[in-house]
């Protein structure tokens, strides 16, 4: 039998091109929209799921289960961006964010453990961000919910792994998807202290997803840690000096660090 892989936030971007390549592999894919409805062509099945929504996450995980009898892999892909002064983002934009890109993860995996317990397997990957290993300025909430997303399945691994079930992150970098278009973006405000360096830094932002890689590396990056019989904790998925800043974030001090990014963002 083939494996049954969930990817949340499958219809578009990077799960899409996950959910393509693992069908060609011969993996029986699920993906999940907010909007299936809007996916008639798709290669493979689209099950309603929204993340924030609890009903939505149990419906979809019994679903699945229901016809396939298991789930092996979650991928655990839907997140949202969000760009802006910290300042003068709205309170509720960054619950909204957390929401997304922290809590929603979480509780698709509650979701999902039992299930895997009983089948005693299972893989979980989280798709977190490069951005996540680093506070970048006018990214400070996306980075701090992706950085959450990483510092807590190194507990949960930890925790699951007498179960046989595995766990592990998946940062990339910058790639050429649709995540610009599905940010929230504070506005460029006329009377904001941040209008010139904000404006700069996201025009700058933009350009590199515009830029960015395929995403079937992605895809690739994580059919071989499907493949792997012992997932590592970490992998980085991104253009070389990407993946090289976090080398350079544990070896440079502080201050120094600091002001190569800023020197990067021209700030």
């Amino acid at each position: 039998m083939s494996k049954v892989v969930l990817v949340t936030g499958g219809s578009s971007g990077i799960g899409k091109s996950v959910s393509e390549f693992l069908i060609s592999k011969d993996f029986t894919v699920y993906g999940t929209s907010r909007n299936p409805q809007n996916y008639p062509d798709s290669q493979f099945p689209i099950v309603m799921l929204d993340v924030v929504d609890h009903k939505s996450i149990l419906s979809c995980i019994e679903e699945v289960i229901s016809k396939e009898g298991k789930i092996d892999v979650l991928i655990n892909n839907a997140g949202a961006g969000i760009t802006g002064p910290i300042e003068e983002i709205p309170e509720i934009e960054i619950k909204r964010n957390f929401d997304t890109n922290f809590f929603g993860p979480i509780n698709v995996i509650k979701a999902v453990l039992p299930h895997m317990r009983q089948q005693n397997s299972g893989l979980i990957i989280n798709i977190t961000s490069i951005a996540g290993y680093m506070g970048l300025p006018y990214r400070g909430i996306y980075s701090a919910s992706k950085g959450a997303l990483e510092l807590i399945t190194e507990a949960f691994r930890m925790e699951i792994k007498g179960f046989n079930i595995n766990m592990t992150n998946v940062a990339p970098g910058d790639f050429a998807t649709n995540i610009a278009a599905g940010r929230y973006h504070a506005p460029v405000l006329n009377d904001s202290p941040y209008k010139e360096s904000y404006g700069n830094t996201l025009k700058l932002m933009n350009e590199h997803v515009d830029s960015g890689q395929d995403p079937l590396l992605m895809a690739k990056a994580i059919f071989n840690v499907i493949n792997t019989k012992k997932p590592k904790v970490h992998y980085k998925v991104g253009e070389f000096m990407q993946k090289f800043s976090i080398v350079l974030k544990r070896i440079l001090p502080d201050r120094v660090y600091e002001k190569l990014l800023m020197n990067h963002y021209k700030l």
